[in-house]
């Protein structure tokens, strides 16, 4: 099966708008330009979609376009091509950025910190989206976005709980209705997204106190995401997806999608589409509310709302 497509494109005219719309298009799906109209991707789903859309519209145009799949004739010409791909550079640029974030770290606030952590995840994702021949540059940059996301949180969140290695028990909802549940105060993602999940789908009537230290939480309190919590990070799965599991939840792929977000800003891992949006929209409500967490939860619950309606359940993006 070829590996590579091709596509071959000319329009007609000089209005700069069909090529510019073209290239955005394709520069934004990471295509490698071999010469004036001919764009070479990949042999994948996407690419042939992308390419095929692409066609459809300059033939639509007047011009004429054709995507050609075809394979390297040789050993020679596939590392050439691949060479077109390499993101080593891109990877080399967002590694100095986070090593400037972890050593400007001790000087900085927490809004400001979060803001530049958000803006290079955001960057690594843009990345990996196009890097189709990964290699070791991308496993530092990850393994660097994780130390800088570790140092920020030892910074400014030092009660972070540790994952346990343990089997998740299944629970019945009914058994944990009109409780009182506590967490850190301060809320981040992980526990805003573990607080809204509870009150939506587990808890209707729950009440919450926000701990200035977890060491103070009540004895009648179900506690979640800190250590010695009921509820906190077991294995590779953070609070949300814990008490996702706990009550059968994890079932909805709208939430196993939701846990996929949460875990990617609280811990890192496969880059989420919606994650750096989400970011943004979290530490500005939180900087609206400052230290009002029972406002801040209303806040985000309409944001979480919104997501859990919006996303569909297949694994496709919203269109």
């Amino acid at each position: 099966m070829p590996a590579w497509l091709m596509l071959v494109v000319s329009l007609p005219g000089r209005s700069p708008t069909p090529r510019m719309r073209l290239w955005r298009a394709l520069k934004a799906a990471g295509a490698a330009m071999l010469r004036d109209g001919v764009y070479v991707l990949p042999a994948r789903k996407e690419a042939r979609e992308l390419f095929k859309a692409q066609a459809d519209e300059a033939i639509g145009a007047g011009g004429n376009a054709h995507v050609v799949p075809f394979a390297s004739a040789d050993s020679r010409q596939e590392s050439e091509l691949r060479a077109a791909f390499d993101r080593t550079q891109a990877y080399v640029q967002g590694l100095e950025r986070l090593t400037s974030l972890h050593n400007d770290l001790s000087r900085m606030k927490e809004a400001e910190a979060r803001r530049r952590l958000a803006a290079a995840r955001r960057e690594l994702g843009t990345i990996v989206a196009t890097d189709f021949f990964s290699g070791a540059a991308r496993e530092q940059v990850e393994a660097a976005l994780a130390d800088a996301e570790h140092a920020l949180n030892t910074q400014f969140a030092p009660d972070e709980p540790h994952a346990r290695k343990a089997a998740i028990p299944h629970r019945a909802a009914k058994d944990y209705r009109g409780r009182l549940w506590a967490t850190r105060q301060h809320l981040w993602i992980d526990r805003v997204a573990s607080a809204w999940l509870i009150r939506r789908f587990i808890d209707p009537k729950a009440r919450f106190v926000w701990l200035k230290n977890p060491k103070d939480c009540p004895k009648k309190a179900l506690g979640f995401d800190f250590d010695g919590a009921e509820f906190s990070h077991m294995g590779v799965r953070v609070t949300f997806e814990v008490l996702a599991a706990s009550f059968g939840l994890d079932r909805d792929p709208r939430l196993t999608r939701l846990g996929r977000l949460v875990r990617y800003l609280d811990i890192g891992g496969v880059p989420v589409p919606d994650a750096a949006g989400f970011a943004s929209v979290m530490a500005g409500a939180r900087t609206r509310r400052g230290t009002n967490d029972d406002a801040l939860l209303k806040d985000m619950s309409i944001v979480l709302d919104s997501l859990y309606t919006a996303y569909s359940e297949t694994e496709g993006e919203i269109a």
